[in-house]
């Protein structure tokens, strides 16, 4: 593809790097910005700056934050003695945009994938273990395995549930209404939602 300027080239060049944008949405999103007041994209460009610079893991959970803390876990409306584990923080939004949960998360960054070279200590699993052990841990009574049901998922909870085993808490999973194979950020609200609240014991 010819371009008029390489800025632009170079600007199409970064944007097709996005996931699922081509150079041809890449190119009508960086003409669009063109005809954009300066302002405008000065502000988008601060804001990219920002969440790139600014964004923080919570250290409690692992989910993105602005503070030290996010705000499910500084909140003191939620259920304490509910743990949800997920893979990113992709899950937790859509879990949330359910309205059905009121506990707390715990995020992994990630599920066992041998072939993609990832292990149990490349996740937030220790993490996860050193909360139950913790004083705040007391409360816990209660693990959901919010994992996609896909072979990967399934491994990594297969081992979760044996690293928990020994603290004696209920360990259930979401019901399969969510599809085998399927991704839990696809999934639409009131199956997810539903499966939240039917989850059942983890054998």
């Amino acid at each position: 593809m010819e371009y008029p300027s390489k800025l632009i080239e170079d600007a199409v060049n970064e944007v097709s790097k996005l996931p699922g944008i081509g150079k041809k949405t890449a190119l009508r999103l960086v003409l669009h910005l063109l005809k954009r007041d300066e302002d405008q994209t000065e502000s988008l460009a601060n804001a990219l700056k920002a969440v790139r610079s600014q964004t923080k893991y919570c250290q409690k959970c692992h989910n993105l934050s602005d503070h030290d803390f996010c705000s499910i876990c500084a909140s003191r409306k939620r259920d304490e003695s509910l743990i949800c584990v997920v893979e990113d923080t992709r899950d937790v939004l859509a879990i949330e945009n359910t309205a059905q949960y009121k506990g707390l998360y715990h995020v992994l960054g990630g599920i066992i994938s041998p072939v993609e070279g990832v292990g149990p200590s490349d996740l937030q699993i220790e993490s996860l273990l050193a909360r139950l052990r913790s004083p705040d841990g007391e409360q816990v009574k209660e693990i959901i395995l919010a994992l996609s049901p896909t072979m990967e998922g399934d491994t990594t909870a297969f081992y979760l549930q044996k690293k928990l085993r020994p603290f004696n808490l209920r360990i259930s999973t979401i019901a399969r209404g969510v599809p085998i194979g399927g991704d839990l950020e696809y999934a639409d609200e009131v199956t997810l939602g539903r499966s939240i609240l039917s989850r059942i014991a983890y054998d």
